[in-house]
């Protein structure tokens, strides 16, 4: 059974930085497409970032330059580095993970996506 953990988020202020981390397990797949998403309340999630099979990394134009996504290949544990976080990143982040065929096109696609963490909550003040 897949299973996705994303680290506890927290509360922070704006230009600050945070670093997101998800752990897996029960993933038994060769080859498999992970991301990160964003909600807030009321609002579908918000795809923000990707990986595919062959390690090629995808951004949100929104994000690109605040925000890194890395994966640790060994242990599929994936990281989102988020800098200078203004209040409008403020919400819920989730963990994504789908089989190949994958790939930042489907991703991007909450509907397409089979497999989610529970969420953490980032909250950025001003």
């Amino acid at each position: 059974q897949v299973h996705l953990v994303e680290s506890v988020g927290g509360s922070v202020q704006a230009g600050d930085s945070l670093k997101l981390t998800c752990t897996t397990r029960g993933m038994h797949w060769g080859y498999f497409c992970m991301a990160w998403f964003r909600q807030v309340p009321g609002k579908e999630r918000t795809y923000l970032a990707s990986i595919d099979d062959r390690r090629d990394i995808n951004y949100r134009d929104s994000i690109k330059g605040r925000f890194t996504l890395s994966k640790d290949i060994r242990t599929s544990t994936l990281f989102l580095q988020m800098n200078n976080l203004t209040p409008e990143d403020t919400g819920k982040y989730y963990c994504a993970v789908d089989p190949y065929p994958c790939s930042h096109g489907t991703m991007a696609q909450e509907s397409l996506v089979g497999f989610w963490g529970q969420g953490t909550q980032v909250t950025v003040s001003s």
